[in-house]
């Protein structure tokens, strides 16, 4: 799937609807579990809602479905290129795509600079520090995760 350029809009040309972003994440996503062992779509079905609920646009909304699918491998960053999106969706994409070795800092300076990724990446973090979804791990993991969700929250000045 994976760059092979065929997923276009219903019009043949247009941009992708979100249903198409949709489903295209979760056939991208399917053989992914999250940390505790549940679909990850439901992950991202999670994010896209908070971005919803936020008063994010429908290009937030679709970069909210597509915003793991770089840094985890489930769709290239030249499939991205050449995607039925548009270039603010792409950009937020790639902002909240984590870097091999990058500081913290330097990715929360990139959403922050990035118009339109911050309101993703709040939706992001409410979803992976929800302490419903955070019970069922260890101790341990529990607490690093926490950690490293409330750095980033202060990296990005979000209360």
């Amino acid at each position: 799937m994976a760059g092979n350029g065929t997923e276009r809009g219903a019009a043949g040309g247009g941009t992708l609807a979100l249903a198409e972003v949709e489903a295209l994440a979760r056939r991208a996503h399917a053989a992914q579990t999250d940390k505790a062992g549940r679909p990850y779509a439901e992950h991202l079905r999670a994010v896209a809602d908070g971005v919803r609920a936020r008063g994010g646009d429908e290009e937030q909304i679709a970069a909210a479905w597509l915003h793991d699918a770089v840094e985890d491998d489930a769709l290239s960053e030249e499939w991205l290129r050449e995607a039925a999106l548009t270039s603010r969706t792409k950009a937020i994409v790639l902002a909240l795509t984590k870097r091999a070795g990058e500081p913290p800092e330097a990715y929360a300076r990139r959403v922050l600079e990035t118009e339109g990724a911050l309101l993703v990446k709040e939706a992001d973090l409410a979803h992976n520090a929800d302490p419903a979804r955070l019970a069922v791990l260890d101790g341990p993991t529990r607490a690093r995760l926490t950690r490293k969700y409330a750095t980033m929250r202060a990296l990005l000045g979000l209360a």
